[in-house]
């Protein structure tokens, strides 16, 4: 079953592989080429699903100077219906709510074939950011113009360990319409693995049954790329981080890393009766680090088939 069929009936065990479209400043006639030179890269994985990142500005988030400047993208559901339409499975389009006017953003949700398509929506960066649409608004929205399309929400283990409150808050959007969660980038697997325990505890509490979370991991290849996952809000545990400092080749042993966390989370989702998806994300401009992704892709796959 495809992964539309899986989310609807509650069930998991799924591999997603997500990407960023291309810049804005990318000349127009380059697009065509890299969406092909994408789905030829990934063909032969057969994975269940494509995911396209929506990438906003987080500066009003964390003022710390960003490691890698912020270079605005094409709109991913642009770059999915030019370019990306021979890609053979169902693909879930991030939508940066705060970017959009509603006119524009109920256009698009109207138009979505629910069999092709899921959404995540993503908030306004900080609180005090003043956007056209709120992500309560957009839920509504998309209840309201295509309750068939399958909705995502953002699941972020760091805060949970932070603030121990990341499982009601995931609650807080199942009860308003999520049907799976998607991670941030798992380093910290301790922080990823309390919030699976306490979201399925107080799932159990309330009567409700746990929807798919899925699992972002990424590999790292310089010390500049775990800086801007720091940025970004990831926790990197210290170990990993002496680890990778001081390894012959820092790519393999993230790589590695991330195998070893998957395969760990996929084994505590097992025995927990908590449905989980895999999401291998790729948004390095470096070959090899795109090339260790696909790879890392690969592996999950196997692991899981």
């Amino acid at each position: 079953m495809d992964i539309t069929t899986s989310i609807r009936s509650g069930q998991g065990d799924f591999v997603l592989f997500a990407i960023t479209p291309p810049r804005q400043s990318t000349p127009p006639e380059r697009l065509p080429e890299i969406a092909r030179a994408t789905i030829e890269r990934l063909e032969h994985l057969d994975l269940d699903g494509l995911v396209l990142y929506d990438i906003d500005d987080e500066s009003s988030r964390n003022p710390a100077e960003r490691p890698f400047p912020f270079s605005p993208t094409v709109d991913p559901a642009e770059y999915l219906s030019a370019h990306l339409a021979a890609w053979p499975t169902p693909v879930v389009v991030y939508r940066a709510v705060s970017k959009y006017p509603h006119d524009g953003l109920d256009a698009w949700l109207r138009e979505q074939d629910p069999s092709r398509t899921l959404t995540v929506m993503v908030g306004a960066a900080s609180s005090g950011t003043s956007a056209p649409v709120t992500l309560s608004e957009a839920q509504a929205m998309r209840a309201e113009a295509n309750p068939d399309l399958l909705l995502g929400g953002v699941a972020i283990p760091e805060r949970h360990s932070r603030r121990e409150n990341e499982h009601l808050r995931l609650i807080a959007k199942q009860e308003a319409g999520c049907r799976f969660f998607v991670t941030q980038v798992v380093y910290d697997l301790n922080a990823a693995k309390n919030l699976v325990s306490d979201y399925r505890y107080e799932c159990e509490a309330r009567g409700l049954t746990p929807v798919p979370i899925v699992f972002t991991f990424s590999v790292c290849g310089s010390m500049k790329t775990l800086e801007f996952l720091r940025w970004l809000g990831v926790d990197v545990p210290r170990w990993i981080e002496n680890d990778l400092r001081h390894a012959k080749n820092p790519l393999a042993a993230s790589l590695d890393q991330a195998l070893a966390t998957a395969v760990e989370l996929v084994d505590y989702c097992r025995r927990l009766g908590v449905p989980f998806g895999l999401n291998v994300e790729s948004v390095s401009i470096r070959r090899e680090e795109i090339e260790a992704s696909v790879d890392l892709a690969e592996q999950l796959i196997a692991h899981l088939r």
